[in-house]
């Protein structure tokens, strides 16, 4: 099961054929995205997050569950087109995460979602992510495991020790890894 959902996340989030897919539980499931939540709220105070590379809204949705208010940005206005009809509580913008549309400490929390090694500059990704927020950033990736053979091709993950590098030189004082099922979640406090 698991190509066919990886099949599902690598393809569908990009060329966004069956949106239904990815909210569906098998999904949910993988991306543990409950557990995630739970730990990337874990230790702090939290009002307002913004979702960066928010896609369908999976992770908004989690957030707002926790009676949180949530702004999700995405290049993708298709993207946002239908994490705002799953997601109407929440506020959705078309925004590059290297550039983004917020004054400083907008928000509590910064999250990506499977961001940073989409872009060609994670580091300034990092560094607004870190702009805007207050408290916490968290970092969902795809680990680089070399006894993992199933999983992404090697463009979609970075190493540990790349994403807490990045973290340093955005101004990361705190960091925190949590490894997951398939994925790492890292918490980086300011």
């Amino acid at each position: 099961m698991w190509p066919i959902i990886l099949d599902t996340i690598m393809t569908e989030d990009r060329k966004c054929h069956n949106l239904e897919e990815l909210r569906s539980p098998e999904r949910r499931e993988l991306l543990e995205v409950e557990r995630v939540v739970q730990l990337t709220l874990e230790g702090i105070s939290a009002d307002i997050i913004l979702d960066i590379g928010t896609g369908s809204g999976l992770f908004a949705e989690a957030f707002i569950q926790q009676g949180l208010e949530v702004t999700g940005i995405d290049e993708q206005d298709r993207m946002l087109a239908a994490a705002r009809s799953f997601v109407p509580e929440a506020e959705f913008r078309t925004a590059s995460a290297e550039s983004l549309p917020f004054s400083d400490a907008s928000f509590d929390l910064s999250f990506l979602g499977h961001v940073l090694h989409e872009s060609e500059t994670p580091l300034r990704v990092l560094q607004e992510a870190r702009r805007v927020c207050r408290r916490r950033v968290a970092v969902l990736e795809w680990p680089c495991q070399e006894e993992e053979a199933a999983g992404p091709p090697e463009a979609h993950r970075l190493k540990s020790e790349e994403v807490l590098r990045y973290a340093a030189e955005a101004g990361f004082g705190k960091t925190r890894e949590i490894r997951l099922k398939h994925m790492a979640l890292f918490l980086l406090d300011l």
